[in-house]
């Protein structure tokens, strides 16, 4: 897998690139190290270089780098977990890697505009990484095999168990900040 080839494909062509994506494997290793520890740093360092700009002082902005950077990791894993357990409640298979994949690959946008973080007056387009949403739900039924009907709902359910994690690691990220 190409990275530069994988990000530009699932944003432009994420139809064709879920069918792909299907067919590989979902080791959890190969993924950690080659697709999210490259995404994950954009706004981590990104992240740590705008709070650079706002003076909040070099330690707090490196450990807040840290340990977004390290939750993300953790984030990603236990999305997968809940993709998993939450695919045959909605009428899809249980399969622990492509829910892997399926939550490492919907996180790409997310990632993207980490860049964003350089400039905080920025910060408002973060937005644009709910794209990811859209990403996980076209993924669904054909990682999770969820049915069309039912990938909605699915959707909605997993992204409001990833809200409730990123309010938790920005509770975090901002208590290493502001203390």
């Amino acid at each position: 897998m190409n990275l530069v080839e994988r990000v530009k494909a699932i944003i432009m062509t994420p139809k064709t690139e879920w069918l792909a994506i299907e067919g590989e494997p979902g080791d959890p290793q190969f993924l950690f190290s080659n697709y999210v520890a490259i995404l994950a740093a954009i706004p981590a360092v990104c992240g740590f270089l705008g709070l650079l700009f706002i003076h909040v002082g070099i330690v707090g902005s490196l450990a807040a780098a840290i340990v977004q950077y390290l939750l993300t990791f953790v984030i990603v894993y236990v999305m997968a977990l809940i993709a998993d357990a939450l695919a045959p409640t909605f009428g899809g298979q249980k399969n622990q890697a492509s829910a892997l994949k399926l939550s490492v690959y919907s996180m790409t946008p997310a990632w993207l505009v980490g860049v964003f973080a350089l400039i905080p007056a920025l910060g408002i387009l973060r937005i644009l990484g709910l794209y990811g949403l859209y990403l996980f739900w076209i993924g669904a039924p054909m990682l999770m095999k969820t049915p069309e009907d039912k990938a909605i709902g699915y959707t909605a359910v997993v992204v409001l168990c990833g809200i409730v994690l990123w309010v938790i690691v920005a509770a975090i990220v901002a208590a290493i900040v502001f203390a």
